[in-house]
């Protein structure tokens, strides 16, 4: 009698499963960040090579490559079509996150280091792990993709501007060095992902899948990078510093949540501008702080910024999910 064969795998049925894994794991992207915090803090030679190899900017501009990847000229043509929702979330962004981030630190007197640490990172753009939690959220996502790439277009003048602008008096900083490396680790890589979508769709096509999860990847291993380093300074401030992240973020979620409500209404468009002007894109931050001020613990909000706004973003889109917006279509 003939030996019963075993049924073939479904065809595409391990790109489908691989596809789930990845979201499963873009998912619980706070999870892995705070993880990798915990570690560092415990163990930072787990991830001091990262530091040690000079692997910080690499790494930023792989995130930026596939956020580039995911992008096409029609996201910016947007701003075109519908401007008044981008532009008013990318004006919040420049505008409230600098100011709280200048406040804040004034408030809980943070030493000059933290608070010009707490300012870069407030003047950063939008967070890439913005547009995941859109989703989670069930706000726009096409609106959040348009504000995180118009605000990161924007973040090569916009960040050294304002940082300069605002701590120029107590800290010397260059400018232009700052626009040069900005444009560097967040400009080329993503132009380099335009280009690589229309010109090699075949090579995007096969980056496209697991670019997400690199994403997080590399934000863990920058962040843990940082604090695994600066184990020290961040037990010894770690609760006045957090506090103080804290709360920049939740204002900014909140305020981000009010003015957009206030433009056009307490639904979608409002989540989606809270979760873009409360989230930054605290590996630019932790670049730039690196590489051009000469205090290493000015690096250190920008570490802590990326798990405490994952960590806020979560809860808002874990309660958002099970409340649609108000302007959701009914479900007939």
């Amino acid at each position: 009698m003939e030996a019963r064969r075993r049924p073939a795998w479904p065809t595409g049925m391990n790109a489908v499963l691989h596809r789930h894994l990845v979201a499963a794991f873009v998912r619980l992207f706070p999870l892995w960040v705070t993880l990798g915090a915990v570690v560092a803090l415990i163990y930072p030679p787990a991830f001091e090579w990262f530091l040690a190899y000079g692997l910080i900017s690499p790494g930023l501009q792989i995130i930026m490559l596939g956020m580039g990847l995911t992008l096409e000229l029609s996201d910016f043509s947007r701003v075109f079509r519908a401007p008044a929702p981008i532009l008013w979330g990318v004006l919040l962004q420049y505008t409230v996150m600098p100011l709280l981030g200048w406040g804040v630190g004034y408030l809980f007197q943070l030493p000059t280091a933290f608070a010009v640490g707490l300012v870069l990172v407030c003047c950063c753009p939008g967070g890439t792990a913005s547009n995941v939690i859109a989703y989670l959220a069930k706000a726009d996502v096409a609106l959040s993709v348009s504000m995180t790439a118009f605000s990161t277009m924007l973040a090569a003048a916009c960040t050294p501007l304002l940082t300069t602008w605002i701590v120029g008096s107590r800290v010397e900083v260059d400018g232009w060095a700052l626009f040069l490396s900005t444009a560097e680790v967040v400009l080329l890589p993503v132009a380099v992902g335009l280009v690589m979508r229309r010109y090699l769709p075949k090579l995007t096509e096969k980056l496209l899948p697991v670019a997400p999860a690199a994403a997080v990847l590399m934000i863990v291993l920058i962040v843990s990078a940082i604090l695994g380093a600066r184990k020290d300074a961040v037990l010894e401030s770690g609760l006045q510093l957090l506090a103080a992240v804290a709360t920049v973020h939740s204002l900014g979620f909140f305020l981000g949540y009010l003015f957009g409500g206030l433009s056009a209404g307490f639904g979608s468009v409002a989540r989606t501008t809270s979760i873009e002007v409360g989230m930054q894109n605290s590996g630019l931050g932790a670049v730039l702080a690196q590489a051009h001020f000469a205090n290493p613990l000015t690096a250190i909000p920008s570490a802590i910024s990326a798990i405490t706004h994952c960590i806020i973003g979560s809860a808002l889109a874990a309660v958002w999910s099970r409340r649609p917006p108000s302007d959701a279509p009914a479900v007939s």
